[in-house]
């Protein structure tokens, strides 16, 4: 089915693209105002030799026509005028500013405005203020993705511009930044100021996986007996090893989060980099670490508040307990996970104890223990050099079948 605009040819085609395993991709193959771009609806048809897996082929190509169909839909209210009610003449950086502002006022949000406002930068630097959401493409958005890979860090400040002492940007940062781009796009999409979101189709950066230090049992152990010059700090950071809390929601915890459930002490909060709430069921040897309760406005750990001398202070502890790694106090939420998924505790309830939307973040835990696993079957000391020489003498084996069946 195909439009026509000023004389232009308008459609969307439904494509295959046959794959090196032997499936199809089906994509829609898109030309709107002189352009083509495509979008890849991520089905396919796989090679069927029962009567349920061609079901599934149909059903998967019904599906496909049915997204064709809502696309030639889009594209014909676009054309009569019925998207008079969006807003595409937005400018673009003006609305990801005001989105910038909204976190720097928002408490909750402060502490990631730092990436939205690093993010803007390099927006600032690909295009201009000129732009408008009329212009943000499926191909601007892949363009975006290509800058990223190519500039460097920092660039947008005076030092830098000489060219020289330039960083490439990690793959960390490059996920952060896009994933701040897909938040805008996708906040203007429910705003209503875009009719179509252009960033259907659009894969994003994948996340590199970082080294989680973590502590073992015989190490928090040693931690526990080593005097610290920093008590609350002791108690706080031996306390998000037996519960896994982040270091912001320690600072914030008050005694009024704490109540008691059946025969457990429960601390019920919310979470301060996801907002969602918690219930925590704390282990006997977690309560004592809270210390003597306080009026319900009064905080847990009072004088608790993490900074670079604490840090410091973390450091000079861990090495008087004879411990050599890179410990910060993310350390314990990563050591209570690796001790959880140590003893046998489902994926499933580590991810819970931990707060997490995605049980994929708790499945990194996973592969830390595997690794323990394969460094555990290592140890082994070497027999190289107390292996006899094999006999040259012929062996006679003697094999009795009596009684065999």
């Amino acid at each position: 089915m195909s439009t026509k605009k000023n004389g232009k040819k308008e459609s969307v085609t439904l494509r295959e693209k046959k794959l090196a395993n032997g499936n199809i991709s089906l994509y829609l193959d898109i030309y709107r105002d002189g352009k083509r771009s495509y979008e890849f609806l991520k089905l396919y048809i796989t090679k069927a030799s029962t009567p349920l897996e061609r079901e599934v082929n149909r059903q998967t190509r019904a599906t496909a026509q049915a997204i064709k169909a809502k696309r030639q839909i889009e594209l014909q209210n676009n054309e009569y005028g019925f998207n008079s009610q969006f807003k595409l003449d937005t400018p673009f950086l003006e609305y990801y500013r005001q989105m910038c502002d909204e976190r720097a006022k928002n408490q909750q949000s402060r502490g990631n405005y730092q990436n939205w406002f690093s993010c803007l930068k390099h927006l600032e630097r690909y295009c201009s203020e000129d732009t408008t959401f009329r212009d943000i493409t499926p191909e601007w958005i892949e363009g975006f993705k290509s800058f990223l890979d190519t500039t460097g860090k920092d660039l947008h400040k005076s030092k830098y511009d000489d060219g020289k002492l330039v960083k490439p940007l990690s793959q960390n940062s490059k996920v952060s930044y896009f994933n701040k781009l897909r938040a805008a796009i996708n906040q203007a999409y429910d705003d209503r100021i875009i009719p179509i979101n252009p960033l259907r189709g659009v894969e994003g950066f994948k996340q590199e996986e970082t080294e989680r230090v973590y502590l073992s049992f015989d190490e928090v152990k040693e931690l526990a007996k080593t005097p610290c010059r920093n008590a609350v700090l002791k108690r706080a950071f031996l306390f998000s090893c037996l519960t896994g809390l982040r270091k912001s929601d320690i600072e914030r915890l008050k005694w009024g989060n704490v109540e008691n459930f059946g025969d457990y002490v429960r601390i019920n909060f919310k979470q301060k980099k996801t907002g969602s709430r918690q219930y925590l069921d704390l282990s006997d040897q977690a309560v004592p670490f809270m210390g003597e309760r306080g009026k319900d406005n009064e905080l847990v750990f009072s004088g608790f508040k993490y900074s670079a001398y604490l840090l410091l202070e973390l450091s000079k502890w861990c090495m008087n307990a004879g411990i050599k790694k890179n410990v910060t106090f993310h350390t314990g939420r990563h050591t209570f996970a690796v001790l959880m998924i140590t003893e046998g505790v489902d994926l499933f309830t580590v991810s819970k104890l931990l707060g997490h939307k995605e049980i994929s973040t708790t499945q990194i835990y996973a592969k830390v223990v595997d690794k323990k696993k394969q460094d555990a079957v290592n140890r082994i000391p070497s027999l190289s050099d107390d292996i006899a020489e094999p006999s040259q003498d012929p062996i006679e084996l003697t094999i009795d079948f009596k009684g065999s069946k």
